[in-house]
């Protein structure tokens, strides 16, 4: 079965945007061994599943070819095959994405097929789904030595206790740090 991943920038107080979406504090230049860590992580992945909201900045921002970011990078995220969990979009607006309305019922049959690893980008909403129908394997933070004090939370609403255990803590170069978690056993 395919390994669905989570991958988040969060700050240090647990933030991944400011109370108006800002991501202005995410200011650290990622450094190579950051870059070869991410690329470790995702050279197994051939799906990409994002939240609406992440998904009308995240998609068209990747296809623009941001500033900075490597060819293969760009190309990657862009080739990607991607599904955007929505309950207002009926059909995807975007090339090489797809929508889908019911988050479970989507990552199960996403797993059931044949294929390499998922990984989710997205909002605090998608996160709290994703724990509460234990749907994640690994948790995957980049957490960015800044504290913002409100903002969007990594982990909003969430309905009970998700006990996680630590598999590898790593701090690189660029002073952000890596906390890999998975669902602890209950």
């Amino acid at each position: 079965m395919r390994t669905f991943k989570l991958q988040v920038q969060t700050t240090v107080d647990g933030y991944m945007a400011g109370p108006n979406g800002e991501m202005d504090w995410l200011t650290c230049p990622w450094s190579d061994d950051l870059d070869a860590y991410v690329n470790t992580l995702t050279e197994s992945v051939d799906t990409i599943v994002l939240g609406r909201r992440l998904a009308e900045g995240f998609i068209p921002a990747w296809a623009a070819g941001p500033e900075g970011e490597d060819q293969a990078s760009i190309d990657w995220m862009n080739s990607t095959p991607k599904v955007v969990l929505s309950r207002t979009l009926t059909e995807s607006p975007w090339e090489n994405a797809v929508v889908a309305a019911d988050l479970a019922e989507t990552v199960k049959e996403l797993r059931a097929q044949p294929g390499g690893d998922i990984i989710a980008y997205g909002g605090g909403g998608l996160v709290a789904g994703l724990l509460a129908e234990g749907l994640l394997d690994e948790l995957h933070l980049f957490v960015n030595p800044t504290a913002i004090g409100a903002g969007m939370p990594v982990f909003p609403s969430l309905d009970a206790y998700h006990r996680l255990r630590l598999v590898a803590a790593r701090p690189f170069a660029c002073g952000i740090a890596a906390l890999h978690l998975a669902p602890h056993p209950s």
